[in-house]
């Protein structure tokens, strides 16, 4: 009975280090819409080991938005999309602050029938051991739920027969 209830209380205070992603492609349309959410406190901290000279962001105040265009930048670095053998480029749409969650909706142009698609995240990967880039991706007919962690951090999927290929750290 007590180890079930130590048990209980270190899952209660033990912190989540998750990410949640969206890819989705709609049939005939030749763009990818991203969507990205983790928690604000987290995201700093990967910021700082990602550009830890940037003076801007270690002084911007408690609670304050981070700049769009260091946002773009991280997550350009962070989350690779990766279309029939081409590396897509992201244009950061809208982003969102809210009680210690920072969203994210993002544009990739693609081709309109991709065959292959692979999938990097390296979000908090060398921050934390336990991390999970949760990722759910919506291409055309092709829909699939995945998890990357520090171990596996990319996957490549075959759009035309559904196959998916982990690759390890």
């Amino acid at each position: 009975m007590i180890k079930l209830l130590v048990f209980s209380i270190w899952i209660f205070f033990h912190p989540v280090h998750v990410t949640l992603t969206s890819i989705d492609q709609e049939k005939g349309n030749d763009s990818l819409k991203v969507f990205v959410k983790m928690y604000y406190d987290d995201f700093l901290l990967d910021y700082y080991l990602f550009d830890s000279g940037n003076d801007t962001v270690k002084n911007i105040p408690a609670g304050q938005m981070i700049p769009a265009g260091l946002v773009n930048k991280y997550i350009s670095e962070k989350v690779t999309i990766i279309v029939n053998n081409k590396v897509l480029k992201g244009k950061l749409l809208k982003l969102d602050l809210t009680e210690n969650e920072i969203s994210m909706n993002l544009l990739y142009k693609s081709a309109k029938k991709p065959s292959v698609l692979t999938v990097r995240n390296l979000i908090m990967t060398e921050l934390y051991a336990d991390q999970a880039n949760m990722m759910i991706i919506w291409v055309n007919d092709f829909e699939e739920g995945i998890k990357l962690t520090p171990e596996i951090r990319e996957q490549t999927f075959n759009l035309k027969r559904k196959q998916k290929q982990e690759i390890l750290k």
